[in-house]
């Protein structure tokens, strides 16, 4: 009894140490594991990780019972991995730090104009997306957000008009030039189609899944674009939301998850609904 009240006793000293700032640190170094582990995660870097895991217990074993050359060697190994590792994984540093670079107040703030334009872009999209289904017309059409997706766009034909459903049926009719690719929605806009994307690298995807759905996963791999697919093959339509893909939905689901997504009137947590309804006007009741 003694014993677990000195535990106890011991327990209640380091938390009275605490303070808010040790906190701050320990939920700031925890979210950075968490976004760590999520990059192995989606870049399938798990083996990698598993190396460099068991080298690390290696050099412990070896430093504790006085190995001294093969701990010499795992330690200048470890130091030369470093920077192999940060060449190997040189593609998806660069898009994690694009995503961090794109990432502005404006956003945040969210504008009036481009949530009316965004509106217009989901109904007029699945309702091309419910035609193209009966038709079994392959489509992919991709809502950009914060991450501005300017090397898919440099694949593509810029087009710049407003979203309409007979201007995506005609973009992905099957004789048409620009048909394999994807299109590109900016602010309730198609700035581009033809666009060829990032292909998805997991290698978990079931085999059944065609280009169109490994790149509409991919885009959302890379970024927090969300991808509509509609399949040649069986006509069904997907959404790919942070690299998971939701399949074979009914064009009702897919415009409340567009809406949950995309707008942001429809979101009720976090600072993006509160500042935008500071700064927007009221819409009046139609």
């Amino acid at each position: 009894m003694d014993a677990i009240s000195d535990i106890f006793s011991t327990a209640q000293r380091y938390i009275s140490m605490v303070t808010i700032y040790d906190i701050i640190d320990m939920a700031v170094v925890a979210f950075f594991v968490y976004k760590l582990a999520m990059f192995i995660r989606k870049t399938n870097a798990s083996n990698v990780a598993n190396g460099v895991l068991i080298l690390l217990v290696i050099t412990w074993i070896s430093e504790n019972n006085h190995l001294n050359v093969i701990n010499f060697l795992l330690r200048k190994t470890m130091e030369i991995g470093i920077l192999a590792i940060v060449i190997i994984f040189q593609p998806e540093l660069r898009r994690m730090l694009e995503k961090v670079g794109n990432s502005k107040l404006s956003h945040l703030l969210g504008s009036e104009v481009e949530e009316l334009a965004t509106e217009t872009a989901i109904t007029q999209s699945v309702l091309a997306c419910a035609d193209m289904s009966a038709t079994k017309t392959g489509a992919l059409i991709v809502f950009e957000r914060a991450n501005r997706l300017f090397d898919p766009l440099t694949t593509g034909t810029i087009i710049n008009a407003d979203v309409t459903a007979e201007l995506l049926k005609n973009l992905f009719y099957n004789k048409a030039p620009l048909h394999d690719g994807a299109v590109i929605i900016r602010d309730g806009r198609i700035i581009a189609a033809g666009c060829m994307l990032p292909m998805s690298g997991n290698t978990n995807l079931s085999k059944d899944l065609g280009m169109r759905h490994r790149a509409g996963i991919g885009v959302s791999e890379t970024s927090d674009a969300v991808a509509v697919i509609c399949s040649e093959e069986t006509g069904a339509i997907s959404v790919a939301v942070d690299g998971m893909l939701k399949r074979h939905l009914s064009p009702e689901t897919v415009e409340t998850l567009l809406r949950n997504e995309l707008l942001v009137s429809t979101k009720d947590e976090g600072p993006r609904s509160w500042l935008s309804n500071i700064f927007k006007v009221k819409r009046n009741d139609k």
